[in-house]
């Protein structure tokens, strides 16, 4: 056998180019992002970061399914290996960044790619980025101007003692209602959109804890979300070898 085709299934375009030319429903939203995090689920229950969520990630079909692509950042987090040095803060999209990549340089867990979720939630509500920062700073103050200032709890999981400081000496800054930035969104949505914008990584609502969220409530069935069983996790890990697990 000399080559090897792949045949996958036809998606005529991608979330980015349709929020560039038409407003989506409500119905339309809570189903694209039932998708986003039963996909999600499925990558997170390998333990794998996909780390690179955008509106152009995230393909579609006319018939509204939605697939994630591009995992050229994705990488492997499992809490019982130390990935100090492996993991870096240059990922992904600058608009879709958790402020913790910012941050701090390592220990960032799945709560980044929920984060990234949730920006994308914010774009599909309004048909433009919440946090367009045009670099490192501008990108904090965009979210810092949204969110509020961090407690004081907030500040103690950055690790970077001098991002802490940064952070400490900026004016306060008040938290701005979220149905202040989307007065048509649905309540549930704007709820859950909260729980994903979170900036402290370890309050961050869980992907399974998105997919209970009432706003998802129509869509709602464990049953039918796929995870990855423990066995084809071992067998990747270990090079594809059976005979040594």
């Amino acid at each position: 056998m000399k080559d090897v085709y792949i045949v996958q299934c036809l998606m005529e375009t991608d979330l980015y180019k349709l929020l560039k030319t038409q407003r989506l429903s409500n119905d339309h939203i809570c189903y694209f992002l039932y998708q986003i995090l039963r996909g999600l689920k499925y990558i997170h229950s390998a333990n794998v970061l996909h780390r690179d969520l955008k509106p152009s990630n995230l393909l579609l079909n006319t018939t509204c399914d939605l697939k994630i692509c591009d995992f050229g950042l994705a990488r492997v987090a499992d809490p019982e290996h130390d990935h100090t040095g492996f993991l870096t803060e240059y990922v992904a999209t600058r608009w879709y960044r958790a402020p913790e990549i910012m941050l701090n340089s390592k220990g960032y867990t799945k709560s980044i790619d929920i984060w990234s979720v949730g920006c994308i939630l914010a774009e599909m509500l309004s048909n433009r980025p919440i946090f367009p920062g045009k670099h490192y700073l501008d990108q904090l103050n965009h979210i810092l101007g949204v969110l509020g200032s961090p407690s004081q709890e907030d500040l103690e999981c950055i690790i970077n003692e001098k991002a802490r400081s940064y952070l400490q000496s900026l004016p306060y800054k008040p938290k701005v209602p979220w149905s202040r930035l989307f007065p048509n969104a649905d309540s549930n949505a704007l709820d859950l959109l909260g729980k994903m914008l979170t900036f402290n990584p370890h309050n961050r609502i869980s992907v399974e804890e998105a997919l209970a969220h009432p706003y998802l409530e129509q869509y709602y069935d464990p049953a039918d979300e796929v995870i990855v069983l423990n066995f084809a996790l071992a067998w990747e890990r270990n090079g594809g070898y059976v005979d040594d697990m």
